[in-house]
């Protein structure tokens, strides 16, 4: 997915979890921040970011944060709605016969159902933002709607589903996510049962700059 109108600026303050303050030439700003994630080791007072400029009408904001540049310059897109498109253009590629985003299935909604001759899939994304010494980690907050959509996913894998939860890597160079098992124990006891179960868990690596975000590589299995 490619984003319009992109502009780079400083990060000066989050307020709280939906704004954000930033400085573009001098000039402080407010901005919507596209992640309610806490995201505390990305955005550090004076570190880079990047915005968009959408232009829709009735908007609070002019810009949304969409990118984070670390001191190292490794830049990690923090778009929480970029994982879905990322992978629903991946299920477009890969020729499914069916796709059917935010799919409702038991007491979840599902990123997506999806068919292929005669398998059915249902695949849960999830994005990740978290890196530590070349490797990926999720979460970065307690989920308990992760915990319940893994339990759908073991479910739907006993009825006959080909069962996926699949991290999208928002950010270059990492293949492998562990889970976070310091802020969310829970949540890695339960993607262990799923595995083990036979729900396939994968991470989908991909290629980040400041104005977009692109799969480069298949599914790797974890």
């Amino acid at each position: 997915m490619k984003y319009d109108n992109i502009l780079k600026a400083k990060f000066v303050s989050r307020p709280n979890r939906f704004i954000a303050h930033i400085d573009i030439d001098g000039n402080i700003e407010t901005v919507h921040v596209k992640n309610t994630g806490r995201c505390k080791e990305l955005l550090i007072p004076g570190c880079f970011v990047y915005i968009t400029e959408p232009k829709t009408k009735g908007r609070k904001t002019k810009y949304d944060l969409v990118a984070v540049e670390k001191s190292n310059g490794f830049l990690i897109n923090i778009d929480s709605q970029a994982p879905n498109k990322v992978m629903k253009q991946w299920l477009r590629d890969q020729n499914f016969d069916k796709i059917i985003p935010e799919y409702t299935y038991g007491n979840s909604r599902i990123d997506f159902y999806a068919e292929k001759g005669l398998q059915k899939f249902l695949i849960e994304v999830k994005g990740c933002t978290l890196e530590v010494n070349g490797i990926g980690y999720f979460p970065d907050a307690p989920t308990q709607r992760g915990i319940k959509h893994i339990y759908e996913l073991i479910k739907a894998h006993k009825e006959g589903y080909m069962a996926m939860l699949v991290f999208v890597v928002q950010m270059d160079g990492i293949t492998e996510v562990r889970p976070n098992l310091n802020t969310h124990l829970e949540f890695g006891i339960v993607l262990e049962e799923a595995k083990k179960m036979g729900v396939k868990v994968c991470t989908l690596p991909c290629h980040i700059e400041p104005d977009k975000i692109i799969y480069k590589e298949n599914l790797i299995e974890l």
